[in-house]
């Protein structure tokens, strides 16, 4: 396919030169940490960000929120892996060359990009993460959209992107998370509440906070249930003692 349209009076054509243009008169040092921060820093925060969420979400009071929770953390990355496979196609049939083939005085800062522009991949993976957490957990989810969108940015500034392969990748990250996220968690909390409920690997799901920071293990829970039913079912048969012992007195009585 041509690809979309490339030439001076396009938009995201002027978009690109403004933002790219700043790395022509940036700092050595800022150029840099943008590079990096656009290949891998912002990836890899996003990735402790995940890590934090999952810890966060199992020390939760209510062990099925928190296993509900946690299924959605675990969705985030396999969203992300589902996207960027639906975007492989996307990339083949768009077929945009990197924004240096076609135009001039381009600073491209990451060199020996061979492969398509359109959509980008950092922007779907960054997107879909930080969607899924948004669904478990509202403030990292805030946060993982933010630096979804500075690494978006950070993609043109590099000079690898044009604006539109970004939104297009945010807005496919998206997409896939939240139209897939009902089935994942009709798939994924089933699971996660079973691992909740396991003596050995419950605390990976579930681990409230407590005196002893830890989670009750589930054989002292039954347990106390057990217990409770106990002395439930005590008290129906003491009060239905008390009603017949009643209802005797009353027909003495008579």
């Amino acid at each position: 396919m041509a690809g979309l349209e490339t030439t001076g009076s396009n938009p995201d054509v002027g978009l690109l030169y403004d933002i790219n243009g700043l790395a022509a008169t940036a700092p050595d040092w800022v150029d840099r940490v943008v590079t990096f921060a656009g290949e891998y820093g912002l990836i890899l925060a996003l990735v402790l960000l995940t890590v934090w969420t999952w810890w966060r979400v199992r020390r939760t009071a209510c062990r099925e929120e928190a296993a509900g929770a946690v299924a959605a953390v675990v969705w985030a990355p396999l969203a992300a892996g589902i996207a960027l496979l639906v975007n492989i196609p996307i990339r083949g049939f768009v077929a945009r060359p990197r924004p240096a083939e076609q135009h001039r005085g381009i600073e491209e800062l990451v060199a020996g990009r061979a492969d398509f522009s359109f959509v980008s991949d950092h922007a779907t993976l960054a997107m879909a993460l930080a969607v899924g957490l948004f669904i478990a957990h509202r403030r990292a989810g805030l946060a993982g959209i933010a630096l979804a969108a500075l690494l978006g940015f950070s993609r043109v500034y590099l000079g690898v992107h044009y604006p539109t392969d970004v939104i297009g990748g945010l807005a496919l990250g998206t997409a896939v998370t939240l139209l897939l996220s009902p089935l994942a968690s009709a798939l994924l909390a089933p699971l996660t509440k079973l691992i909740a409920r396991s003596a050995t690997v419950g605390r990976l799901v579930w681990s409230p906070r407590g005196t002893r920071d830890e989670a009750v293990p589930v054989e002292e829970e039954r347990e106390r249930e057990q217990g409770r039913e106990r002395q439930e079912d005590g008290v129906r048969q003491e009060s239905g003692a008390v009603g017949v012992s009643r209802r005797r007195d009353r027909d003495l009585a008579a």
